[in-house]
């Protein structure tokens, strides 16, 4: 169990090294352990392993009397919704996230149709360690359903926030890089409604991924020259689970993840009403399209954002007079922030976005509504949206230490920083003023990772510096 990577609310690992048809069956009877009775949802990625493991796992909650609904591949965020629509009491998506193609993964959901949080999750691993099933005798073996309508609802749930018509109107020539994960599955409906012209890279969701699947600058720089050469306005590249998104503008420019949630936010909140009177909510059911024609508005109000990602939010939420909060680094972390403070958006800085009009989870659909929402509102291309953000440079590096030096290495770096703001949320994190500094610990491997923005690159690169030479 100690190779396996174990987060709040999930796992990973390769598939037939640390992660076995042995592992994903305790950890699945370990999850419905600690639920209520009712029926769990079981979705995947579309990566080659995942039938297989998902077969292990219908079959060990079925055999101690559990049904399960099974939605085949699925986008993550989908999954979140379609565990709601079901009622069900959980969910397990199937799936690594942008790990390499030989990872496999477990993500839990609640019935809320959120990545469980911290507290859930280490209940979870206590049942795992354990673990002592309780099978149940021929008459009481649950039931595999399938779940035969899995996007309807969520399609319906993100075109109630965005200006249906105004989008349509403007036939988008629009470049989707689903990898062969599960993007397309929603993507190439979502954008068929939004009229869009869209051309799909790796449609069917093999998990044979034609590039690594992480959504980097370096992993799509195959990706850009298509654009480059092609006649696009923007091109969307996801991760193989679809829950985050990186732009390119039109003319093969990398804007990247960490823009991804700026823009949906100043989007957002530019068009948020300050009062609850002016305010707009699609609360009726659509009969014609998937999206009544009402135009959207949501209340002007807080913003949640993790710790590690780009002050960019942090100037667009000044700007129009509402706090922003930053959690802990981690999907459930933001969520868990969103729900106390009520927030009308969230996110983190690799590309995910979480809109509560839609669901708690980390959401690629709703980035990319949101985008060709602001250009068809604002008549403006993508790169001139992009251009118009506050301008900073965030650099990321790493160095090897011994997982039982970290603390002692966080304490070191603050001593020597104590006449600065700091706070240790998540590890350490530095304030200069306009520019910030973040030391994190990794939970799987001997190294700190180092995240430092400011205005100028230079600047940024001189904080890293500091702070490789005190390590």
């Amino acid at each position: 169990m100690s190779e396996l990577i174990i987060s709040v609310s999930g796992l990973r690992g390769v598939v037939g090294g640390e992660l076995t048809p042995e592992v994903a069956m305790r950890y699945a009877l370990a999850f419905s352990a600690v639920l209520p009775s009712g029926c769990i949802v079981v979705t995947r990625d579309g990566r080659s392993s995942g039938e297989m493991l998902a077969d292990v796992i219908h079959a060990s909650l079925n055999a101690v009397g559990r049904e399960t609904y099974d939605a085949g591949i699925t986008a993550t965020p989908t999954t979140g919704i379609i565990i709601r629509q079901l009622s069900a009491v959980g969910g397990i998506q199937i799936t690594a996230s942008h790990n390499p193609v030989e990872f496999n993964g477990m993500k839990l959901f609640s019935a809320e149709g959120r990545v469980i949080p911290k507290d859930a999750g280490a209940a979870v691993l206590q049942q795992y360690k354990k673990l002592q099933p309780d099978w149940v005798d021929t008459a009481s073996i649950g039931k595999r359903q399938i779940c035969r309508s899995t996007t309807t609802d969520h399609q319906k749930a993100i075109a109630r926030t965005i200006n249906l018509d105004a989008v349509a109107a403007k036939k988008f020539r629009v470049l989707l890089d689903a990898n062969h994960g599960a993007g397309a599955v929603l993507g190439a409906w979502l954008f068929d409604e939004l009229e869009c012209n869209v051309t799909i890279i790796g449609e069917n969701p093999t998990g044979q991924f034609l590039h690594t699947p992480e959504p980097t600058e370096e992993n799509l720089r195959g990706i850009c020259d298509i654009v480059k050469n092609g006649n696009f306005d923007i091109a969307f590249c996801q991760d193989p689970d679809a829950d985050r998104v990186a732009v390119i503008d039109e003319s093969g420019r990398y804007i990247g993840e960490e823009l991804t949630v700026a823009i949906c936010l100043e989007h957002i909140l530019k068009n948020g009403s300050q009062n609850d009177k002016q305010a707009k909510t699609k609360t009726e059911s659509p009969t014609d399209g998937i999206a009544a024609k009402i135009p959207f508005r949501r209340k002007r109000g807080s913003v949640v954002i993790n710790c590690a990602t780009s002050r960019v939010n942090e100037d667009i939420a000044k700007r129009y007079g509402v706090p922003l909060y930053r959690s802990a680094v981690g999907e459930a972390n933001v969520v868990d922030l969103m729900l106390e403070k009520g927030a009308v958006f969230g996110g983190e800085g690799n590309g995910g976005t979480i809109d509560p009009e839609v669901g708690l989870v980390r959401d690629s659909f709703v980035g990319m509504a949101q985008i060709l929402d602001k250009m068809a509102e604002s008549g403006s291309r993508i790169s001139e949206i992009a251009d118009d953000l506050p301008k900073y440079h965030l650099v990321k590096r790493k160095a090897n230490v011994e997982l039982a030096k970290v603390s002692r290495i966080l304490d070191k770096v603050a001593d020597n920083f104590a006449g600065l703001p700091c706070d240790r949320l998540d590890g350490l994190r530095i304030d200069h003023g306009d520019a910030w500094v973040l030391l994190r610990g990794s939970n799987t491997e001997p190294i700190i990772r180092i995240f430092a923005e400011a205005p100028d690159e230079k600047q940024a690169n001189k904080l890293c510096d500091e702070i490789e030479k005190l390590i």
